[in-house]
């Protein structure tokens, strides 16, 4: 299945995309797509469902993120070798995580803003895990059984702030915007092989970051494992896995978002995201 919320931000309703590609509401049968519909048994019920009998929604209405609350959103960094080439860093030896504040979370379509005084807003294109089953320190074998499916995510990131204002990297990947999430959620029975997915993202028209999951240094079934390690995992809970090569900070000269700049990202299986990049308001004053 693939599962939508659409609609007027904080208005949201639940839909899913039949295999016509033609968006229908879920409404009569569940109030949002939130983290009690991905258990297991929740996405059977909704499975059963002939998508001809739900109402097609007319138009073209907003999506926003796929479900609702996350709960906490776990990054992955350096998990593409070649990235961490260009950033610089050795290929770690474990899995190296950090978090994105869930306020960062929008739809997949929405304007990114550049934070007040940035001059080095980049991107990333990741595939997200979003969690259905409570995972608490699970071995890697049973670690697939806790995904309820996959979304694309756009990382995106501020490297002054990441970098250069101390402390972890937290700062420089949660401002307002940095984490566009959808435009589907779409379950695992429709991804045979989630490390087996083309993923890409272009800004204006250029084709910056063009690579396939194959090349993560660990796999989704690792770092599920892994950070339940640490963690407890709950229904809702995202896992962003990581971006392959091709970021602004490995370019030369590097090369960073600025206002008008038209973003699009996708992934196989997943759908495509479009994000125009506007000026911090304050910024947008000063330049007047």
């Amino acid at each position: 299945m693939k599962l939508v919320r659409y609609g007027a931000h904080g208005s949201e309703k639940p839909g899913l995309v039949d295999k016509d590609g033609v968006l229908r509401d879920l409404s009569v049968h569940i109030a949002d797509v939130d983290p009690y519909v991905l258990h297991r048994e929740s996405l059977k019920r909704l499975a059963a469902i002939d998508p001809a009998t739900l109402p097609k929604v007319e138009g073209e209405p907003r999506f926003g993120a796929p479900v609702s609350p996350v709960g906490k959103m776990i990054c992955v960094g350096m998990n593409y070798a070649k990235h961490a080439a260009e950033t610089g860093q050795a290929v770690p030896e474990q899995p190296v995580l950090f978090m994105k504040a869930t306020s960062a979370i929008q739809g997949p379509n929405d304007d990114v803003v550049i934070p007040r005084g940035s001059t080095r807003t980049d991107w990333e294109v990741e595939l997200g895990v979003v969690i259905g089953e409570t995972a608490r320190d699970v071995s890697v074998d049973d670690a697939m059984a806790h995904v309820a499916g996959y979304v694309v995510v756009n990382d995106l990131s501020e490297r002054e702030f990441q970098f250069e204002h101390g402390g972890q990297w937290v700062k420089g990947k949660s401002c307002d915007t940095f984490g566009p999430i959808g435009p589907w959620l779409v379950t695992t029975d429709e991804i045979a092989d989630p490390q087996n997915l083309h993923l890409w993202l272009e800004v204006n028209g250029h084709r910056y970051q063009d690579s396939n999951t194959a090349d993560m240094v660990f796999g989704v079934a690792k770092l599920v494992s892994y950070i339940s390690r640490y963690m407890t995992l709950m229904p809702g809970d995202v896992i962003s896995t990581g971006t392959p090569s091709g970021v602004g900070l490995g370019l030369k000269p590097p090369t960073y978002l600025r206002p008008g700049d038209v973003i699009e990202l996708g992934i196989d299986g997943l759908g495509r995201q479009r994000q125009l990049v506007h000026a911090h308001p304050a910024d947008a004053r000063a330049a007047r």
